[in-house]
């Protein structure tokens, strides 16, 4: 399956946008647990945005994949380190997870720009 992953986390983040205006201290909430749960601390953001795909892929979320992908590209991952990360998630999420994996890294290709 080829997927736009651009447009997927363009399309993504408009619904989000109207759940956002519907919803605003939920989100305000959700907003607030992702920025302190991202904080650069013991770990490092990247770090933090790699284990977030690994989590997506095993999860079998579209949307998490699409998002942490991209945000761990913005916080420097290279392919190589997206790669690993992928392999982990494979190794914990078994099938499914090699399915969603090969996902991931098509949308790094993508979002890299590769």
């Amino acid at each position: 399956m080829h997927k736009d992953w651009k447009d997927a986390n363009a399309t993504l983040s408009s619904a989000i946008a109207g759940y956002r205006d519907a919803s605003p201290k939920t989100a305000a909430g959700f907003s607030a647990l992702a920025q302190a749960a991202t904080a650069p601390a013991a770990l490092d953001m990247k770090t933090k945005e790699l284990i977030a795909l690994a989590i997506g892929i095993a999860g079998r979320c579209d949307g998490c994949v699409g998002f942490h992908t991209k945000a761990a590209i913005q916080q420097g991952a290279s392919r190589q380190e997206v790669l690993e990360t992928i392999d982990v998630a494979i190794y914990m999420g078994g099938g499914p997870s090699y399915v969603y994996g090969a996902q991931a890294l098509e949308a790094y290709d993508q979002l890299a720009g590769g």
